[in-house]
């Protein structure tokens, strides 16, 4: 009896709204929308706020999604394949969200006792999720590949420029007179593209400039007589391993007078983040009148200054030639 006399008395009150704790408060529905919305408006005007900030170089990057604008003709093979890409992503990622959505409100449980369609399998969905993926990643290869042979092709250039990188600056060792395009980088024949050279090496406290002719296709050959470094300009969008014992190489044909910022992209050790250059890209007749002006200094040498015989061998590994010297020995 008292038991039921209690359970009336707590519907009573609790219909009369007397009883504190069975009332919840309501909702501000208005005001949670309106706080809402103010926070969206103020997330889209700071983000005005920082774009309107961004120098013209950033406002640029974000125009080419990330990626800086290319300052050579292989540089726009790469900026392409780089927005392609992106774009391919964006695509598949809107068909992906909207396939989710439309299967959220398509599916959506419509009453509390509703079972949704038990379905066990269905073979042309999974057909298609199984080849999609596939035919996207050949794609892709295919593209990379075709770019990566356009950048890394090797047309007879204009230009050589023997690279260094050394702990932890750079030398660059400039071709003077006629430049002799049979000659190859292989480390063993000491046979290079010019008979003299001229050349700038910095230190840790000095950064070293290189100068590069505009519209003229330069050829780097990199050499380490250390460890790897990674010889690489930002706005050129290339770079290359630079590893003892062999001669990595790539050529690139700046297409707009200015300067550029060069750094090492391998870490190489305590002094790494000194391994900074400049790379100044001028008209031909500049670029000539700085070889002249090098040679005035007396910086030149019979051939380049790539760090004599550590640049030749790996440590811990022997040569070709040296294993085929003691083949032939025995």
């Amino acid at each position: 009896m008292a038991v039921g006399v209690l359970f009336d008395l707590l519907v009573t009150t609790q219909e009369e709204g007397s009883f504190v704790g069975l009332q919840l408060p309501p909702r501000g529905v208005g005001k949670a929308r309106r706080g809402r919305r103010a926070i969206l408006l103020a997330a889209v005007l700071g983000l005005a706020a920082v774009l309107s900030g961004c120098s013209a170089d950033s406002q640029e990057e974000w125009k080419n999604l990330a990626m800086p604008s290319p300052a050579t003709e292989q540089g726009e093979h790469t900026l392409a394949l780089w927005q392609g890409a992106w774009i391919a992503a964006l695509v598949t990622g809107v068909i992906v969200w909207a396939l989710i959505f439309w299967a959220v409100w398509r599916y959506r449980r419509r009453s509390d006792d509703e079972i949704p369609i038990q379905t066990r399998y269905n073979l042309p969905l999974e057909v298609f999720y199984t080849l999609a993926p596939i035919i996207m990643v050949i794609v892709f290869f295919s593209h990379t590949v075709r770019v990566q042979n356009i950048v890394l092709d090797d047309p007879t250039p204009d230009n050589t420029v023997e690279v260094v990188g050394q702990q932890w600056s750079w030398t660059f060792n400039y071709g003077l007179g006629e430049q002799d395009a049979s000659a190859n980088d292989e480390l063993t024949d000491d046979e290079y593209a010019y008979d003299e050279y001229a050349y700038v090496s910095g230190t840790g406290s000095d950064i070293p400039t290189l100068v590069l002719p505009v519209n003229q296709t330069t050829r780097f050959n990199l050499y380490s007589p250390d460890v790897i470094h990674d010889f690489g300009v930002p706005a050129f969008l290339i770079k290359m391993d630079v590893i003892p014992g062999r001669v990595n190489h790539y050529q690139v044909t700046p297409k707009e007078i200015g300067t550029y910022a060069g750094k090492c992209y391998e870490l190489c050790g305590v002094y790494h983040s000194r391994m900074l250059f400049n790379v100044e890209v001028v008209s031909e007749e500049d670029y000539a009148a700085y070889l002249e002006e090098l040679e005035a200094t007396g910086n030149t040498s019979d051939g380049p200054l790539i760090g004599g015989e550590n640049a030749d061998t790996q440590v811990g590994m022997t040569n070709e030639a040296d294993e085929y010297a003691e083949g032939g020995a025995e």
